[in-house]
């Protein structure tokens, strides 16, 4: 077993490692800005170090700090969480080159895998349906650019190779608008990811956004974990996830795990990750592969049983899985809310003291969060401050929880996002699970 690792990360997903170490036996490092010096994890951990100023570039993306923290402290490991330097292939190397764990997949797969171009390719040659699209980066030669967009039909969707998080993206619908999408497009990604490089696929009109969840050793194993459904999007951004996605019948679930599980093997994958794909009309269509543990886990371990950051751990430390899919077996519907310091009508980031907080509870609720009363949330990071994960054995038991304990919800003297998310779990069209990933957009902007 690992003996000490160094949480490379903050805020609640900080806080969901260290209580999952603390299970383990495993001793803990919290690394944080000095604006993170009262977070919870940092509290709890068993060693604390300062690594910058709050600005992220100068803390916890600052890869010789992170790793001179692991050195100082005597740990084996590093784990990276999810954003900041979780899908850093550099970063992996670098903690790997340095002597230490890094817990999550090898360098070389992050690199495959974060670039979308190469995962596109690489996921063709091992079976797994994706859009029609320009098969490799878009050409100088716009005449070219055009012929192979009216081939594969418009509207079209301009992505950037290197991008993520909903950042780096253009809709196209005729000729005329798509020499200047290119051009935008490639000057949007070299500036937000050091990579011009830029590609097409078809745009659906009706999609869902359907992710599975799958976790590999070192021994040549790997499992999937169903499947969530994340459709509910703004601006291209997770709002609210749930699991099973409703609709998506044993032998879809079944075919499109099994999938995942080959290109796992083919890639020589470890650890937690999650291929995400676009759904429509009974057809699946992969788009990208997130190569760390994600947000909305929570409702994969509710459905489930299986404690996924755990995984992480014990296949870090050179165990094999300790679950086979035979094994595997699917209870009940889970549904988490992403409770953001937001205003709820522009959508900027409300930062703050939180001057009153009360956590709902109950049966079937789980609240993951680093914030009490008076914390103060800092305006450097994600306004993402909690995730309200409800479960019930069936869908319309989860919703019902979900509703009760969002109105239990208190977070006082900042604003916060828990009005929008009580809008979505009374919308008629989510209870009947009749969403895609357009339709958030579409009520906000018709307000």
């Amino acid at each position: 077993m690992l003996d000490k690792i160094v949480i490379a990360n903050r805020g609640e997903i900080a806080l969901r490692i260290l209580r999952a170490c603390k299970e383990l036996n495993i001793k803990t490092v919290a690394v944080h800005s000095t604006a993170d010096r009262d977070l919870k994890h940092v509290l709890l951990a068993d060693e604390t170090i300062c690594i910058g100023p709050p600005q992220s570039i100068k803390s916890y993306l600052n890869i010789p700090a992170i790793i001179s923290a692991a050195e100082i402290t005597g740990s084996t490991a590093i784990h990276p969480g999810y954003g900041f330097l979780s899908e850093n292939a550099d970063f992996a190397e670098q903690v790997e080159r340095s002597g230490f764990i890094f817990i999550g997949p090898k360098s070389e797969t992050i690199r495959l895998m974060g670039d979308k171009v190469s995962a596109i390719k690489k996921m063709k040659k091992t079976g797994m349906p994706c859009l029609p699209g320009s098969d490799g980066p878009v050409s100088e030669d716009m005449q070219e650019n055009k012929a192979i967009a009216q081939l594969i039909g418009y509207p079209i969707i301009i992505k950037a190779s290197g991008g993520g998080g909903g950042r780096g993206i253009r809709i196209v619908c005729n000729d005329t608008d798509l020499e200047s999408a290119i051009r935008i497009t490639r000057t949007e990604a070299k500036a937000m990811f050091s990579n011009d490089i830029v590609y097409m696929e078809k745009y659906l009109d009706n999609p869902r956004h359907i992710e599975i969840q799958v976790i590999a050793d070192n021994e040549g194993n790997a499992v999937y974990l169903a499947e969530r459904d994340c459709s509910m999007q703004f601006r291209h951004k997770k709002v609210l996830e749930e699991a099973p996605a409703p609709g998506i019948t044993d032998d879809l679930r079944r075919y499109i795990g099994e999938l995942c599980v080959k290109a796992c093997l083919d890639i020589g994958y470890r650890g937690a990750g999650t291929f995400e794909f676009l759904y429509e009309e009974g057809d699946f269509f992969f788009i990208e592969m997130n190569t760390r543990i994600q947000v909305e886990h929570p409702v994969t371990e509710m459905i489930t049983g299986i404690d996924i950051v755990k995984e992480q751990l014990l296949i870090a430390s050179g165990n094999k899985l300790s679950i086979t899919q035979n094994k595997i077996h699917i209870y009940g519907h889970a549904i988490e809310c992403r409770i953001n310091a937001e205003d709820p009508n522009t959508f900027l980031p409300s930062p703050g003291q939180i001057t009153r907080f009360h956590a709902p509870s109950g049966f079937g609720v789980r609240w993951e969060s680093h914030i009490y009363t008076s914390y103060s949330v800092p305006p450097y990071y994600d306004s993402m401050i909690g995730k309200l994960i409800c479960f019930g054995d069936q869908r319309n038991v989860a919703i019902s929880r979900m509703k009760h304990a969002l109105t239990e919800l208190i977070i006082d003297s900042i604003k916060t996002n828990i009005e929008l998310q009580l809008k979505i779990i009374n919308d008629e069209n989510f209870k009947q699970g009749c969403t895609n990933i357009h339709y958030l957009e579409k009520i906000l902007n018709n307000k």
